[in-house]
């Protein structure tokens, strides 16, 4: 039988939410919506370099290049990026969550943040295995540093946390670091406005 259902997150319901200023990453990541909530974000920022950009995530994770790629987006653009987990935030969700502006990163109270490693799948020549391998050694140095940098935990801490799966609550990711705090107003997850004129 074809799986023939609607989405219920459509594109008008993405459309909506954009032009409010939220992105939103549901689902796995991958370098399709990937490059897509990339070039949104640049699109926001230069449309009001001023204004906030929110970023909401209920996802199990992903591709590795496309999460360091919106991180370097997110570091790149003038505007605050704010992260909120809403149900799930697994590996590249946990890590995109965590990259948010310091001080507006959230999780709503019941969600569940995830981290660990990941894997990659090595085969062919020896020769080909070493490169394969070395890559890998160079990416997840690089994702543990930037995590222990975003969180505030030491990198010999954050790479054995993460050689196993290890679950958070919301409460314990914020005493962790990936987040700031635990959503309690409506107020937290809205992005900010630029307030033009004279008050």
């Amino acid at each position: 039988m074809a799986d023939d259902k609607i989405p219920s997150f459509s594109w008008r319901a993405r459309e909506q939410l954009l032009t409010r200023r939220v992105l939103v990453l549901q689902g796995p990541l991958d370098d399709d919506n990937g490059t897509l909530l990339m070039t949104q974000m640049l699109t926001l920022a230069a449309e009001d370099a001023e204004a906030g950009i929110a970023l909401w995530i209920h996802s199990p994770g992903g591709s590795v290049p496309a999460m360091l790629a919106i991180r370097d987006v997110m570091r790149l653009v003038p505007c605050e990026v704010s992260t909120l987990a809403l149900g799930l935030a697994c590996s590249a969700g946990q890590f995109l969550l965590s990259s948010g502006t310091p001080g507006r990163r959230f999780a709503l109270p019941h969600a569940r943040i995830l981290m660990h490693q990941g894997s990659a799948g090595i085969g062919g020549s020896a020769v080909e295995v070493e490169v394969q391998a070395d890559d890998l050694r160079y990416t997840v140095d690089t994702v543990i540093g930037l995590i222990a940098a975003d969180t505030g935990q030491p990198f010999d801490r954050i790479y054995e946390d993460s050689l196993h799966d290890r679950w958070f609550t919301a409460a314990q990711a914020r005493d962790y670091g990936f987040i700031d705090g635990i959503v309690e107003s409506f107020d937290a997850v809205v992005p900010r406005r630029h307030k033009a004129g004279i008050r």
